[in-house]
């Protein structure tokens, strides 16, 4: 008889390990060439990591600060974004250009529409999306 071994249902088992700030300054170049890829401005660069333009431009030159939780988990769905689109699309240029792309699966927004909507929640939106479509997490 196979004897099972017990399973740690607490709530610490199910968190993921925090994501620390020198993985998250990795994850912000990783972003910044990204943004370079998705042609996408300042001003939505900004937007999309939910800081002052001012404070994007210094970053984006100088290198990130110290970098929020909330600023860690927009860089981490990004990235899980970009993941995505590249188990989905062969080639890296589709996958760029889908972005700024029409979709009905948005009632005919672009991703990047749907991100600009300021909040994490909508980049996550698009993730899960993503996600759903390349039928994995």
């Amino acid at each position: 008889m196979l004897a099972l071994k017990p399973v740690d249902t607490t709530p610490q088992a199910f968190r993921a390990d925090p994501i620390t700030q020198e993985e998250g300054e990795a994850m912000f170049r990783a972003v910044l060439n990204l943004f370079g890829k998705w042609n996408v401005t300042d001003d939505q660069a900004a937007a999309l990591l939910d800081m002052p333009l001012r404070t994007y431009r210094r970053w984006k030159a100088e290198g990130p600060g110290r970098l929020s939780r909330d600023g860690r988990a927009r860089l981490s769905n990004l990235m899980g974004i970009h993941k995505a689109l590249r188990m989905i699309f062969n080639e890296a240029q589709r996958g760029y250009a889908w972005v700024r792309a029409a979709n009905q699966g948005f009632a005919g927004a672009s991703a990047l529409d749907v991100m600009l909507g300021g909040e994490l929640t909508d980049i996550m939106r698009v993730r899960r999306y993503l996600d759903a479509e390349r039928g994995g997490w």
